[in-house]
């Protein structure tokens, strides 16, 4: 579906370019034995609206350069809250207010999370 790039990388790619935005609190967590909406949530947070802004720009400019397509964008910096969805992978981006409301960690707290590793072996990983 992603031009042979498998689900957990795209996931860990987008961790990396929120965390190069500076994102805070990271996770990915595992979702596919659970539901059929999607393999992986990845879920971060952001301090303020440019924060978010320049969080889901660049995840979304990263994973274009890769040749993986946006399916689906949702939400506004504005409202704390913008959702990226990339078929098997579902990209979260949440003001902290809006993260706690939601409490996605708690909902899927059945998911498996997935262990981040530091940004360079991510980035080896990928290779």
């Amino acid at each position: 579906m992603f031009l042979n790039k498998k689900s957990l990388v795209i996931a860990k790619m987008a961790v990396a370019a929120a965390e190069d935005k500076k994102a805070k609190d990271t996770v990915i967590l595992n979702l596919s034995k659970l539901t059929l909406i999607a393999d992986y949530f990845v879920i971060t947070s952001g301090d303020s609206e440019p924060q978010l802004k320049a969080i889901s720009n660049f995840i979304m400019r990263k994973l274009k350069e890769n040749k993986i397509r946006l399916l689906h964008y949702e939400g506004k910096p504005g409202t704390g809250w913008i959702l990226l969805d990339y078929g098997d992978v579902v990209v979260h981006i949440f003001s902290r207010e809006k993260r706690g409301f939601y409490d996605l960690e708690y909902i899927w707290q059945e998911a498996k999370k997935i262990r981040l590793l530091k940004r360079k072996k991510i980035l080896k990983e990928e290779k």
